[in-house]
Formats: C-alpha cells, sequence, structure tokens
C-alpha cells in the first residue's frame, strides 16, 4: 500500500509541475502541448484523487490537494467551453421568410495524408454534399482519389504536397477571388477566398492548418500564422468565416488572441467542446478543428460527423446570410 500511494504522490506531483508550467508564456512545445490536452489530464486527476482518498498515507493530503489543483487549473481553462457557460452565438432560426437567400453549408476535412480509406471519405462527401469544401493534409494521390466527387464543384483550387499540408478548396458557390498564402512556414499554406452567394453581399472564407507542436517544432510560427491569419484577410470584408485544423486548442492563448484580435465569435462557447481529434477516441480527444465567424454572419448548425476513416473527424455547418442582407 505505501508503495502505491508513494506512485500515486509521485504522479500527482508530475501532473501538477506540468499543468503550472502550461500557464508559463512560452512557445515550447512540450509545454504548449499540454495545453491540447487539459480534457484528458482533468479527467485522470478526477480519478487519481478519488484514489488518493481511499488510500491512506501521511502524504494523502498533499496528493489530493496536487490533484485538486490539477482539476481546478484545468476546469479554470476549459470552462468557457463547457455547456455550462454563457454562449458567444446566437444559432439562427431554422425557418427563413420567402424571398430571403438561401443559406449555405461548408464543411472541413483533414484526410490525414497516409490514410487510405479513400472510398471511406468519399462516401460521407457525396452524403453530405457540401456546398463549400476545405480538404486538408492532400497529396496527389488524395486529389486524384478525389477526382470524381470534386469534379461536382464547379470552382477547384489544388495544392497539394507530399508530406501533411496540402490543401484543396471547392465549392459550387461563385468564387470572386481565392489565393494559397504562406503567412509563415513555407508548406504550411493558408487559402483565402471571397465568395458570394446568390443574394449575399461577398464574405470571407479562410482556410487554415499551421503545424502543430512536435519536439523540434515550438510554435512561434505557428502562433503567428494563427494570428496573422485572422487579422490580414486580403479583401478586409467585414463578414467572414474560418475553418481547418488549428493543430490547436480553443481555449489557448494562441486562438483566444485571434478570437479577440480578429473580433471572431466561437459557436463552441458555452455548448461544448466537440473534439475532433482523435477520431476513434473523441470521450478522451480535444478540439483541434475549428469554426468561427465574425460580422454579421449566422450560423444555423454545426456538427462533428461520424468516423470517414482519417484520425480527425469532419465539421460541418450551415451559414446563413447576414441580416442585413435580409
Amino acid at each position: 500500500m505505501k508503495t502505491i500511494a508513494a506512485v500515486l504522490s509521485g504522479f500527482a506531483a508530475l501532473l501538477f509541475v506540468g499543468v503550472l508550467a502550461s500557464l508559463i508564456p512560452s512557445d515550447a512545445w512540450f509545454i504548449r502541448t499540454i495545453d491540447l490536452v487539459r480534457e484528458p489530464i482533468a479527467y485522470l486527476a478526477a480519478l487519481l484523487f478519488f484514489a488518493a482518498l481511499l488510500i491512506g498515507s501521511r502524504w494523502r493530503w498533499v496528493t489530493v490537494a496536487m490533484l485538486g489543483a490539477v482539476i481546478a487549473i484545468n476546469v479554470w481553462r476549459v470552462w468557457p467551453y463547457s455547456a455550462l457557460a454563457e454562449t458567444e452565438l446566437d444559432l439562427a432560426q431554422a425557418s427563413a421568410a420567402p424571398g430571403d437567400p438561401p443559406c449555405f453549408t461548408a464543411m472541413s476535412v483533414n484526410v490525414k495524408v497516409k490514410n487510405e480509406q479513400y472510398d471511406m471519405l468519399a462516401a460521407q462527401l457525396r452524403r453530405y454534399d457540401p456546398d463549400l469544401l476545405f480538404l486538408m493534409e492532400t497529396d496527389q494521390r488524395w486529389m486524384s482519389e478525389l477526382e470524381p466527387v470534386l469534379a461536382r464543384y464547379g470552382n477547384v483550387q489544388k495544392h497539394p504536397q507530399p508530406e501533411a499540408f496540402g490543401l484543396v478548396f471547392a465549392t459550387r458557390l461563385p468564387v470572386l477571388r481565392s489565393n494559397v498564402v504562406e503567412n509563415t512556414y513555407r508548406d504550411t499554406p493558408t487559402l483565402y477566398a471571397t465568395v458570394q452567394p446568390e443574394g449575399w453581399p461577398p464574405i470571407e472564407f479562410i482556410g487554415l492548418h499551421p503545424k502543430p507542436p512536435l519536439p523540434g517544432w515550438n510554435t512561434e510560427r505557428r502562433d503567428e500564422n494563427i494570428v496573422n491569419a485572422g487579422t490580414q484577410t486580403p479583401d478586409r470584408l467585414p463578414d467572414a468565416f474560418v475553418m481547418g485544423d488549428f493543430n490547436d486548442v480553443p481555449w489557448s492563448r494562441t486562438t483566444t488572441k485571434f478570437r479577440e484580435t480578429g473580433d471572431w465569435h466561437d459557436p463552441r462557447i458555452g455548448r461544448g467542446t466537440y473534439p475532433t481529434f482523435p477520431a476513434d477516441l473523441l470521450l478522451l480527444g480535444w478540439p483541434l478543428d475549428q469554426l468561427m465567424l465574425k460580422g454579421r454572419l449566422r450560423l444555423q448548425s454545426f456538427e462533428i460527423l461520424p468516423d470517414n476513416g482519417s484520425d480527425h473527424r469532419a465539421m460541418l455547418a450551415e451559414l446563413c446570410p447576414p441580416v442585413q442582407s435580409r
């Protein structure tokens, strides 16, 4: 029993130090990674917390205090994205008055470049048939395999890469401008497009997929990429939306800065975290894929879609015209 108590105390100390370190404003990958997994860490700490209460040792209350602090810090950081918090963005009503411009659907998918479940993803794309589609991690093979699906769109922009940062932008909406920009890293492009659905004013779309925090990849450039993407849009239009795999969670200081600097609104706030990764373990997963709106755009619905063979779940949204255009 003493050995178990000692192991438990040591593990609690490790979690406590790690969570405290995650509050440091650092770009080090091993510190920023902790931000991604706050929910799983909180669940683990809760299990250990109750175990520590049951295991008697002279260090029990120290262990309990450390685990309690781990739970409290992580809950504090994630709290805005719980269903108990106040929502930031109201969803639009499903009904529309006669003569109103129609809403449209948008979908973002990280296909995972090494994934070979081409038919599975193609079937999902056919099923949901979004009006605007943003694909990430697409190499030339992925583009070839999805060609029958992409052929259904009037506007397709392909930017294949052999590693993990290719992209495809496809839409049946009228496109006024579409451009791929390398904001920071040479091989992590950002997609900017200005589209104008029938009866709408022009709106901007940003498709984003920066590099994740990994050994050898600190987050300074990733953070710069995320923040710049939301503030340096080509047409500076008041109405815009962004989708993509941020390789970051919405409660991080970087995505929070992106949201606050660019005046973006996150539909997850007050509704839940909506985890997207890893696709086969969402109960312990985290929300790497984002959707945000700004200006007068209205969101009717958004959801995380079923497994499609990738390590990420796809995100689908239905957007409705700005209020002033009605």
